[in-house]
């Protein structure tokens, strides 16, 4: 089972793959949002399939796909997460986990253009697993507990504007917040069907040529760790999305540094969580 969205923006409706085939359920749930996983949502969607898997309608085969989840209350991220990227960073690896947040009007669909913001000369890539707060976590007491608060994952695309982010000082998350800058999806794989998610191998190409090759195993701090150490400084909600940081390969840390252009083409993927592609455009008045 994997949940996705699909429809025009602002009309998104929920949907659900499963045996293959994409099936529509807005007749049972309003969409894939806070109120659904923090009310058991998962097992209702499991019972809704088992019941009537066969009588559910089919989305419509050309249908855009929206973020996996719908727009969250808080869109969390962590830096410098391998030690390969935080190397071609010229930084340390940390020894607590380096948090930042996202404005969520980033959140985008994982086919929808990337715009590349007015006066950008240093957009950038991260492909990283993302997670999905499945109930509210808060004190949580250690990162076994942290495994029954995830719903589930999904691929986050972290776009950044590196010039924005770090050459122009302060936080890093004017260069992480512009409009379209973290594509979600296509699908949300609950966490008990994803398998060992501390094993899962990702990649990232521009253009056809690969940039990253990673694998989650490399993390710093695993996804469960993640989801615990936050829980002690803040309340994490149901569909809250946490992005877990990206391996070496991106494009600041290139020699020269390569920055995305108006045209080029970003392929993300990782293991049991589908695939993602987007074209970048430049920002138009």
């Amino acid at each position: 089972m994997r949940l996705f969205r699909f429809g025009p923006r602002g009309q998104e409706k929920p949907g659900v793959l499963v045996d293959g085939q994409h099936k529509d359920c807005s007749d049972y749930f309003e969409d894939w949002n806070h109120s659904f996983f923090n009310n058991n949502g998962l097992n209702e969607l499991r019972s809704l399939i088992a019941e009537k898997k066969d009588n559910l309608p089919d989305s419509p085969p050309n249908a855009r796909f929206s973020s996996c989840v719908s727009r969250p209350h808080m869109l969390m991220c962590i830096g410098l997460n391998y030690s390969d990227h935080a190397a071609e960073s010229g930084m340390e690896p940390p020894e607590e986990p380096v948090i930042f947040q996202k404005s969520t009007s980033a959140v985008q669909g994982p086919f929808d253009d990337v715009i590349i913001p007015k006066n950008s000369t240093h957009t950038d890539w991260e492909v990283e697993l993302g997670i999905v707060i499945g109930q509210n976590a808060l004190y949580l007491e250690s990162p076994e507990l942290a495994k029954s608060h995830i719903a589930g994952y999904c691929i986050s695309h972290d776009v950044s504007e590196r010039e924005f982010q770090i050459q122009r000082s302060g936080q890093w998350t004017k260069g992480k917040s512009c409009p379209t800058f973290n594509p979600l999806g296509p699908y949300l794989c609950p966490a008990e069907e994803i398998g060992d998610v501390n094993n899962l191998a990702m990649e990232l190409k521009v253009n056809g040529a690969v940039k990253q090759s990673g694998n989650t195993k490399d993390m710093i701090f695993n996804a469960h760790f993640l989801v615990y150490y936050l829980s002690q400084f803040m309340l994490l909600e149901a569909g809250d999305v946490l992005s877990t940081g990206t391996p070496a390969g991106v494009g600041s840390g290139m020699k020269p540094p390569q920055y995305l252009q108006n045209g080029d083409v970003v392929e993300l993927s990782i293991d049991k969580l589908g695939k993602q592609k987007q074209t970048f455009v430049a920002y138009k008045d």
